[in-house]
């Protein structure tokens, strides 16, 4: 297994367009992103910018968000929203375009908070109608949605690998096949999810993985998650994708432990 780096939440000491480039001269190939733009339709100069970013870098582009709206106050997507639901329908053929022209195969869907606006079943029906629209959009490169469950935001509905499965099979019902779990072990974990258990009845069928440790959402060996073990468990289980590196830590330190506690038995960024 590899390791790709989630550039938006490391090397945050850098403007956003220099992160690829630093990823690369710490020894990675691969670079992650959440939406790295300020609106679901960026300018066709943003985009150049962004794409010649990573082709520049010389990494590859292993995932992208889609729109998730303003993350640092709290938003977490735009699916399940009805009054941002335009916003997410102009954002699939962006993404599907940017995936198109670096290769980039997966892409998180964040599902949204629970609104006052919407009754939950309205918001969830959306959700499963932007869901397959977007697989969909992606179907033709080769792409694949995914889901996530997430921590640290209460009114985000989507907290088990139980909740995010049973959305994952309601979509695939309407045709979109091309969805999958995202297993963020650290959002897990903060939840009180069954790791174990999910890794072991799941995970030849994990679409994405990314680890942090906890407390703290720090680097791996920070905190108190057997990351090293469940990583390994995940590989001897089936899964073969990427590992996201999307925790907190400043630059300068942000990679020593690959050295010292390497997950997953490599002994080297790539």
């Amino acid at each position: 297994m590899t390791y790709t780096v989630n550039c938006s939440i490391l090397l945050t000491e850098l403007p956003l367009l220099q992160r690829p480039a630093a990823a690369k001269a710490a020894g990675f190939d691969n670079v992650e992103f959440w939406w790295p733009f300020s609106s679901s339709v960026p300018t066709d100069r943003e985009v150049d910018e962004f794409t010649s970013a990573v082709r520049d870098a010389g990494v590859q582009l292993t995932g992208l968000n889609f729109n998730a709206g303003d993350m640092p106050a709290g938003e977490r997507g735009l699916v399940s929203i009805p009054s941002r639901s335009t916003e997410f329908r102009d954002n699939l053929d962006v993404v599907a375009g940017i995936g198109g022209q670096l290769g980039c195969t997966g892409f998180n869907a964040l599902y949204g908070n629970r609104t006052d606006d919407a009754s939950d079943a309205d918001q969830d029906l959306l959700a499963i109608e932007n869901l397959s629209l977007a697989g969909k959009a992606i179907a033709a490169i080769g792409g694949t949605v995914l889901l996530e469950p997430v921590s640290g935001a209460p009114a985000y509905p989507i907290t088990t690998v139980a909740d995010a499965l049973s959305v994952i099979e309601t979509v695939r019902s309407t045709g979109a096949a091309n969805i999958g779990l995202l297993a963020d072990f650290y959002h897990l974990a903060v939840n009180g999810d069954d790791v174990e258990a999910a890794i072991a009845n799941h995970a030849a069928a994990f679409a994405h993985i990314q680890i942090a440790d906890n407390p703290g959402r720090g680097a791996p060996g920070t905190g108190s998650l057997p990351l090293h073990d469940w990583v390994e468990k995940a590989h001897r289980g089936g899964y073969e994708g990427f590992i996201g590196l999307e925790y907190k830590a400043p630059k300068a330190e942000a990679f020593a432990w690959v050295a010292d506690c390497p997950v997953a038995g490599h002994s080297g960024a790539r």
